[in-house]
C-alpha cells in the first residue's frame, strides 16, 4: 500500500511537470519585424496568382493577417511609419513627425535622425553621423534588450538610414545601412560602436554590390504576362536619366554612372535581394538565435518606396519588384528555417505606408485628383495675414502641409498668435485644394473621436508640430510633376497596409476586423511576456496568438 502511494505521488508530480511543459509556450530565439517600405496592402491581391508559396502565400497561409489594418495619423511617412510600427504609438507621442521637418525652435530643416554628435564608422562621408535621439519614446526592441538585463542582440537593417536606425530603438547593437554613391558598402554610426564587426567589413568586399549592378532589370517573367499593370510605356511614369522612355529593359551597367553610380542600386529590385545576402550575412555574423536569450532582428526593404516613387502603382516595374521581392522573401524564410529552426522564431510582416495613384493618371480617367503649387499656396497665406493683420511676415514656415507663425513679429505687432492662427485657418480653407484647416489650439482643446481629424490629431505633436494643420482633398500632391507618385495623407490609398504574423506563438488565421499598425508592438511584447514600449497606445491583436 505505502509503495502504491509513492508511485501514485510520482505520476501525480510527472504529469504536472508534464501539463506544465504542453501549457508553457516555448519562446522564440529570434523576432524577425519585416517592414516594406510603401507597400500597400492590395499588393497582396493583385499579384497573387503570379507569386509563388514560399513567399507573401507562405506567411498568409500558415500564420493571421490583418486584412483591415490602417495607419492611424498624419502624416503617412517613411521615418514615422517606421516609428510607429516599433513604438506602439503615434507621433503626438514618440515625436517623430515627419522624414524632414521644420524645427520651430532651431529655425531650420531637421532630418529626422541626423545626429552631428556621431561619427560616420565604415567610410569617410558624413552618411553615418546619425542616431535615434529625436525619438521619444522606447520601442519593442529596446523593451526586449531592457527585459532581459540588456542580454539579447538587437540588429536593425536597411537601405535607408532612418528605416534602420528608427526600428533599432535606443538600445540597439548595431543599425546599418548603405552608403551608395562611390561606395556601396554597409555602414553605420559611431553611436553604435566604433568600428565595423569583421563580418560586415568580409560583405563590404565581396563585391556582391558591384556583381548586381553589372545585370541589366528585364521582367521576372514575359512582360505580355503582366496584365495586372498598365501599358509598360506611358506618360505617367519618370525614367532613369539617360534613358528616354520608363520602359523594360534597362541596361544597368549602362545606366548606373548617370544614375549616382551605386546609389542606383537602391532603385532597382536588386536592392532588395541586396538586403536580403546582408540580412542572411548579418544572422551569421552576430550568431542571431542561437543564445539564451531572445534577440530581435528588423529589416526594411526601402527598395520598393523609390521604384514606387519613380514609376507608379499600376506601372510594370511595380509589379515585377514584388514578383522578385516575394522570391527574396522566399529564400530568407527558408534560410531562417535552416538557421535558426522553423518553430524557433516569429516575424511580423508590415510596411511604413502605402501610396496613392499618379494624381495625372486618376486625372486622365476622370477621377479627382490634384497638385498644389507650394509657392501658389505660400502666397495665398502671406496674402490672408497681409490683408488681416496688415502684415505678410507672419509666417514663418509652411511645410508638411503645417504653417507655423513668427512668433517674434506677431509679438511686435502686438497681436495674439491664437487669433492669427484661427483666422489662416478661416480662410486657407478657400484655397481650392484645401479641404480641411484646423489650429493647433483646436487640436489641444478638441478632442477628435474618428474620421481624418483624428488622424490629424494623432500625429500632432504639440511639442514640434504648426500652428496651423492643413489636410488637402484626396488624391492631392504637392509637387510640380505630373509623373510618378508619393504618399503622406491620411486617406485609405496611404493607409491601408499588410499586418502579418508568422512563426512561433502565432495561430493561423486572418481578421478583417479594423486594427492599426500600432498594435504590432504590443502583440508581439505579450507574445514576449514583456513590458509594452513606454508610449503605447496599440492594443494586442489577441486573435493572432496561440
Amino acid at each position: 500500500m505505502k509503495n502504491f502511494i509513492v508511485l501514485s505521488f510520482l505520476s501525480f508530480f510527472i504529469f504536472l511537470s508534464c501539463s506544465k511543459e504542453k501549457t508553457t509556450p516555448k519562446k522564440p530565439k529570434l523576432v524577425i519585424g519585416i517592414v516594406i517600405d510603401q507597400m500597400r496592402y492590395d499588393y497582396l491581391a493583385r499579384f497573387a496568382d503570379k507569386y509563388g508559396e514560399d513567399g507573401f502565400k507562405r506567411i498568409i497561409k500558415n500564420g493571421f493577417s490583418l486584412e483591415n489594418a490602417h495607419f492611424n495619423y498624419i502624416p503617412t511617412y517613411t521615418a514615422v511609419g517606421h516609428a510607429s510600427v516599433y513604438t506602439g504609438t503615434t507621433p503626438e507621442n514618440h515625436g517623430i513627425i515627419g522624414n524632414n521637418w521644420y524645427d520651430k525652435y532651431a529655425k531650420e530643416y531637421i532630418y529626422c535622425v541626423d545626429d552631428s554628435n556621431y561619427k560616420t564608422v565604415g567610410v569617410t562621408s558624413k552618411g553615418g553621423e546619425k542616431s535615434p535621439f529625436r525619438m521619444q519614446t522606447t520601442t519593442i526592441t529596446d523593451q526586449l534588450r531592457l527585459a532581459q538585463n540588456m542580454q539579447g542582440k538587437t540588429i536593425s537593417i536597411a537601405i535607408k538610414d532612418r528605416s534602420a536606425v528608427l526600428p533599432g530603438g535606443h538600445t540597439a547593437n548595431g543599425a546599418y545601412w548603405l552608403e551608395g554613391k562611390k561606395e556601396g558598402k554597409w555602414i553605420t554610426s559611431s553611436y553604435y560602436m566604433n568600428a565595423l564587426p569583421t563580418w560586415v567589413n568580409n560583405f563590404n568586399s565581396s563585391g556582391k554590390a558591384a556583381a548586381y549592378l553589372s545585370k541589366p532589370w528585364n521582367t521576372l517573367y514575359d512582360i505580355n504576362t503582366y496584365t495586372e499593370s498598365m501599358a509598360d510605356n506611358n506618360a505617367f511614369e519618370r525614367s532613369f536619366r539617360g534613358k528616354e522612355a520608363p520602359t523594360f529593359p534597362y541596361d544597368i551597367p549602362t545606366l548606373k554612372e548617370k544614375n549616382g553610380n551605386f546609389e542606383m542600386l537602391k532603385g532597382i529590385p536588386a536592392g532588395n535581394s541586396f538586403t536580403t545576402d546582408f540580412v542572411k550575412a548579418a544572422i551569421k555574423g552576430e550568431n542571431l538565435g542561437k543564445s539564451d536569450f531572445t534577440d530581435f532582428l528588423a529589416v526594411s526593404y526601402s527598395t520598393p518606396d523609390y521604384i514606387g516613387h519613380q514609376f507608379g502603382v499600376a506601372s510594370k516595374e511595380v509589379q515585377d519588384n514584388y514578383l522578385r521581392l516575394d522570391k527574396d522573401l522566399a529564400s530568407l524564410f527558408k534560410f531562417l528555417d535552416t538557421e535558426i529552426g522553423k518553430d524557433n522564431y516569429t516575424l511580423f510582416l508590415t510596411a511604413d505606408h502605402a501610396v496613392v495613384q499618379v494624381p495625372a493618371y486618376l486625372q486622365s480617367e476622370k477621377i479627382p485628383a490634384h497638385y498644389i503649387n507650394s509657392s501658389t499656396l505660400k502666397k495665398y497665406v502671406n496674402n490672408i495675414t497681409l490683408e488681416h493683420f496688415k502684415s505678410d511676415n507672419l509666417v514663418e514656415n509652411i511645410s508638411n502641409f503645417q504653417i507655423f507663425l513668427n512668433k517674434e513679429e506677431i509679438k511686435k505687432l502686438k497681436l495674439d498668435v491664437n487669433t492669427v492662427a484661427q483666422k489662416i485657418a478661416d480662410e486657407v480653407i478657400h484655397f481650392d485644394k484645401i479641404y480641411k484647416a484646423v489650429t493647433a489650439r483646436t487640436m489641444q482643446t478638441t478632442h477628435f473621436t474618428d474620421g481624418i481629424l483624428q488622424k490629424l490629431q494623432k500625429g500632432y505633436n504639440q511639442k514640434f508640430s504648426g500652428d496651423v494643420l492643413l489636410i488637402p482633398l484626396p488624391s492631392t500632391l504637392s509637387s510640380s510633376s505630373r509623373t510618378g507618385t508619393s504618399h503622406g495623407s491620411g486617406y485609405s490609398y496611404d493607409t491601408h497596409v499588410p499586418i502579418i504574423f508568422y512563426g512561433n506563438g502565432i495561430k493561423k488565421g486572418a481578421s478583417k476586423k479594423a486594427h492599426t499598425v500600432t498594435d504590432i508592438a504590443p502583440t508581439i511584447a505579450n507574445l514576449l511576456q514583456i513590458e509594452f514600449p513606454n508610449g503605447t497606445t496599440g492594443e494586442i491583436v489577441e486573435g493572432a496568438l496561440k
